[in-house]
């Protein structure tokens, strides 16, 4: 139900990365920013209906939110905001 805004939904608060996942960016040659900023304006990128659906609830109630983006063939990004909204979290799969 949600349309992607142009305006961020919620705040990042701290910015982190996993080294994994600044790694992947890397050898990628893609800015954490593109994803983080969709991350932000509630692109969630590759979930699930029932994913993206908890994502809408977690926004309306300030719950952690999740994104998911393929960055090469084989190579997936998470990143996932905490409930209270103090961190957001860049990392891979394999190091949740």
């Amino acid at each position: 139900m949600n349309s992607v805004s142009n305006l961020p939904l919620f705040a990042s608060g701290r910015l982190v990365a996993t080294p994994g996942a600044l790694a992947l960016l890397e050898e990628a040659k893609r800015s954490p920013s593109e994803f983080l900023s969709r991350h932000l304006r509630g692109d969630w990128g590759d979930l699930c209906q029932d994913d993206r659906t908890e994502n809408e609830l977690s926004l309306k109630h300030g719950f952690r939110l999740l994104s998911s983006y393929p960055v090469t063939e084989t190579d997936t990004l998470w990143i996932i905001t905490e409930a209270d909204r103090s961190v957001t979290t860049l990392l891979l799969p394999a190091e949740y």
